[in-house]
């Protein structure tokens, strides 16, 4: 079994360090390693083609140009172009998923947790615009890839069960309105961080201003932070909240 973590490849029970010599690592482990990151690269320069150029406009030697290696190497692991389509996706949605399990929102308390939550959104859309650019993509292809994939619809399912979490917790303790359903907190914690990505050119062209300029930054993530919690806390007062925490200790 070969891993991957960005600084060390896992082979078997070795651990091999990209930057280990030849003669450290036995043959079967250097050709693993090998391969292993060739893959690597392959799917780092997919994502950036095919959030570039989109699915149709992409181009597999273009690829093959980026990643530093040959078509028949891409073909040989990936099938096809659409293969490597849907590949490139399981690796955009895994990093935004992992990095998002890694926040333990689940150990904090709920109205901290949701505003850790919308603000990593905020924050990873705005810096990994290539994720936002290959959904946008997928939606024009009506999620047919993504039907494709048992693995994104796995990796996707982390965040609605870390929101049924929060959300049962903060329901509990009487701080969140009772009707709020997970997918729908979902689209309404992501919809603007991925609005003011998606949209940039067209918001800058039409109004004159750059949604992602430094001086708006502050107050957007401000802007959708305040929007949801004050969505979910709407008609909570702060004696249901009390009595609804003095319940749970009785």
């Amino acid at each position: 079994m070969v891993a991957y973590d960005g600084v060390n490849v896992y082979y078997g029970n070795y651990r091999v360090r990209e930057d280990a010599t030849d003669a450290d690592n036995p043959p079967s482990v250097r050709r693993s390693r090998d391969a292993e990151l060739n893959r690597r690269g392959i799917l780092a320069a997919a994502v950036a083609e095919f959030a570039e150029h989109g699915l149709s406009g992409a181009r597999v030697d273009a690829i093959a140009a980026r990643a530093n290696t040959t078509v028949r190497m891409i073909y040989h692991y990936f099938g096809s172009k659409d293969g490597l389509y849907v590949a490139a996706l399981e690796e955009a949605y895994g990093d935004m998923r992992g990095a998002e399990q890694e926040l333990g929102v689940e150990r904090m308390p709920p109205i901290e947790g949701i505003r850790r939550m919308v603000e990593f959104v905020f924050d990873y859309q705005e810096t990994h615009p290539e994720f936002t650019r290959l959904v946008a993509v997928e939606n024009i292809h009506r999620a047919a890839h993504i039907e494709q994939s048992p693995k994104i619809q796995a990796q996707n399912a982390t965040v609605i069960q870390t929101l049924t979490g929060i959300l049962e917790r903060g329901q509990s303790a009487g701080l969140f309105r009772e009707d709020v359903a997970p997918v729908g907190l979902h689209m309404l914690m992501t919809a603007f961080p991925f609005f003011r990505v998606s949209n940039r050119y067209t918001l800058e062209t039409i109004f004159g201003q750059d949604p992602l300029s430094p001086e708006l930054r502050k107050q957007h993530r401000e802007m959708v932070v305040a929007s949801v919690l004050g969505f979910l806390t709407a008609g909570i007062s702060r004696s249901a909240g009390v009595r609804a925490a003095r319940r749970k200790k009785a």
